[in-house]
């Protein structure tokens, strides 16, 4: 949905961390919350990882985006992440609604008297993001299983598989990011999906990547531009702020190694 336009903090924050105990009818979803020290009110992000990984595999990617203004929540999913005792790829279809219920109690912490982060949350604003699975699981989210307060989108190395491309809900733009030499989940597939979308979108595409080591890997010049692009999408979605959008096609220009197909 068009959110109100709100100038994006302009300084990095110094980033916090603390975990959630949390569970869905039984399906246990450890949460790390990576979130802003400051005042104001954040915007949420929840981030899927991908099959055998855990929140942590992606530390230095999410704390950019709390260090930027967000309070990021990435769950670890029973039967998919590196720590499962019952490993099962096919429960990918049932993160989506693991993702969901994990937004909503992060939300109510906004709310809940005494806690760090009562009174710290732009409830009214959320995305979701996520990796490989978790890309899928990020489509999932806006299709078979639209969560109605998302209010966009990332999706890096991810695909529609098992979701279908029905897009559906209010119109939330959405931010794909794809390795064109990905050999696990296809840079067609994803762009198969990126191209079903009805809404405001982009696809940053890296002609050298691959499903995650390139792009991921801290300190790189595709983890720079992957990291500056994301931030620069969240602001300018998140926080409505105008003065953003020409600063999301100057950070995927960077270091020349991404093309941007900007329709936002």
């Amino acid at each position: 949905m068009p959110q109100p336009k709100v100038t994006a903090p302009a300084r990095a924050f110094e980033v916090a961390v603390r975990d959630l105990a949390l569970s869905r009818d039984g399906r246990a979803l450890p949460t790390t919350v990576y979130y802003p020290q400051g005042a104001g009110r954040f915007p949420v992000v929840l981030f899927s990882h991908g099959l055998g990984g855990s929140p942590a595999d992606y530390a230095p990617l999410l704390r950019r985006w709390a260090a930027a203004g967000f309070v990021v929540a990435a769950p670890a999913y029973p039967h998919t992440s590196g720590d499962s005792d019952d490993y099962d790829v096919l429960d990918v279809v049932n993160q989506p609604a693991d993702a969901s219920y994990v937004i909503g109690k992060v939300l109510e912490l906004d709310g809940r008297t005494g806690d760090r982060l009562f009174r710290r949350i732009a409830t009214d604003r959320v995305a979701a993001a996520g990796h490989s699975a978790g890309g899928i699981t990020t489509v999932g989210m806006f299709t078979l299983a639209r969560d109605p307060r998302l209010d966009a989108g990332v999706v890096l190395s991810g695909n529609a598989l098992g979701a279908g491309t029905g897009f559906r809900g209010t119109p939330a733009p959405m931010l794909f990011v794809h390795g064109e030499r990905d050999e696990t989940v296809s840079y067609a597939s994803g762009k198969a999906a990126y191209d079903a979308v009805p809404w405001p979108k982009a696809l940053l595409s890296f002609p050298e990547g691959d499903h995650g080591t390139t792009l991921l890997r801290d300190g790189g010049a595709s983890f720079r531009v992957l990291a500056a692009t994301t931030t620069e999408f969240l602001r300018f979605t998140l926080y409505g702020d105008p003065a953003v959008k020409p600063r999301i096609t100057a950070a995927a220009a960077r270091d020349d190694v991404a093309t941007l197909d900007d329709r936002l």
